[in-house]
């Protein structure tokens, strides 16, 4: 029997616990997480990619609910989510709402969750 893996980012070469080398503070966390979490459903991921494929680099909430098969309401509840984990924009113009992705946003979040190795311990 194995044993179980360490978890990433926890420990040092040796086996001591260093909690200085947790890269992220709680409010960092909580905002990766929140980017992670909006990306965790299907529908959100594909509202996401039509945004950023559209050629103007936006689209209007009612370009978005044919392609998905979902009502207006619960197209504009997800990307309700979108816009507040920071993934989108959002402008309204008389009636409809349009949307436009936050540029970097997805590379900022996976970029915080990873930290360059010192020069030394490569």
């Amino acid at each position: 029997m194995s044993a179980p893996p360490e978890p990433i980012g926890t420990h040092s070469q040796s086996t001591s616990c260093r909690v200085e080398d947790v890269p992220l503070d709680g409010a960092d966390a909580e905002r990766v997480a929140k980017v992670f979490k909006a990306l965790g459903d299907p529908a959100r991921v594909k509202l996401l990619s039509m945004i950023l494929a559209s050629p103007g680099g936006e689209l209007c909430a009612c370009d978005l609910t044919g392609p998905v098969g979902l009502s207006q309401p619960t197209v504009s509840h997800h990307m309700k989510i979108l816009v507040d984990a920071g993934l989108a924009t959002r402008e309204q113009r008389g009636r409809w709402a349009y949307y436009r992705p936050v540029p970097g946003s997805l590379d900022d979040a996976a970029k915080a969750l990873f930290r360059p190795e010192p020069a030394d311990e490569r």
